[in-house]
């Protein structure tokens, strides 16, 4: 019955967390899908995930188990994947990803992924903190003071969009200075690394790599190595898809070729 209802309505997977911890998780949470679940369906799945992903990806040394975590999480937020999210969000407080900055990243998100996609994020992560208490102790203040602004920086980006699109699209050319880069980009309860991490991570899994050159170029600016970059994109790869990782390497190896050496 279970199974029928989850194929009738979504809004059951996060209602039913109770039974879902019952079960013998993958490889343990309060995932809504067991590995019971996927050997029934496809059990090379199941061994893939076991030996690939859990056993080889997430022990790779070039990105550590926090980052993982946060690339993860932002992939399956800009895709509005809630299905493993829970399971997801546990492993994320487990690796030492912080309430605030679970809450930094949803909010974030809503902005470069859409408000639809971030407010199903809550749906899920409302239980998840309930279940560990969580509470509004832990998280960010709706207006904290603001991180300091590199005010040459955003000046010449400012110019250069409004010299590009300002005249045509005056509104949107308008947000990004007044919200994102001189509000939401300078909230402290998520490093500006990190931030950029959550941007590119949500880029590449949305397909939408045209933007990538200069979110990537922001976020080695923040501190993310090449190295690790390049560990993000393979990471990606599972939880994106092969075609979206694919898409973004040319991005990237150019990024990373006329970057100073």
């Amino acid at each position: 019955m279970r199974l029928l209802v989850v194929a009738i309505t979504s809004l059951t997977l996060v209602s039913s967390s109770t039974h879902a911890q019952e079960r013998n998780a993958m490889p343990k949470s309060n995932s809504m899908v067991s590995r019971e679940d996927v050997r029934m369906v496809a059990p090379a799945l199941d061994k893939y995930a076991q030996d690939r992903v859990f056993a080889d990806l997430w022990k790779r040394p070039g990105l550590a188990p926090r980052d993982r975590s946060i690339v993860t999480l932002a992939a399956l937020i800009a895709r509005n994947q809630t299905i493993e999210m829970p399971f997801y969000l546990n492993l994320a407080l487990d690796n030492g990803v912080k309430p605030r900055e679970i809450s930094e990243i949803v909010t974030h998100l809503a902005f470069y992924s859409g408000w639809a996609n971030a407010m199903s994020a809550v749906a899920v992560a409302k239980d998840v903190f309930a279940a560990r208490k969580i509470g509004s102790d832990q998280l960010p203040a709706a207006s904290p003071p603001p991180l300091a602004l590199d005010e040459a920086a955003e000046a010449d980006r400012a110019t250069r969009v409004g010299q590009q699109f300002g005249a045509a699209f005056p509104g949107i050319v308008q947000y990004p200075t007044d919200v994102l880069f001189r509000d939401l980009w300078l909230r402290p309860d998520l490093a500006p690394r990190d931030r950029s991490l959550v941007t590119i991570s949500a880029l590449i899994a949305s397909g939408q790599v045209a933007q990538l050159t200069p979110h990537l170029n922001k976020a080695m600016d923040n501190g993310l190595t090449k190295g690790e970059a390049a560990e993000v994109i393979t990471h990606l790869a599972f939880y994106a898809g092969w075609p979206n990782a694919f898409s973004a390497l040319p991005v990237a190896k150019d990024v990373f070729e006329k970057r100073p050496r």
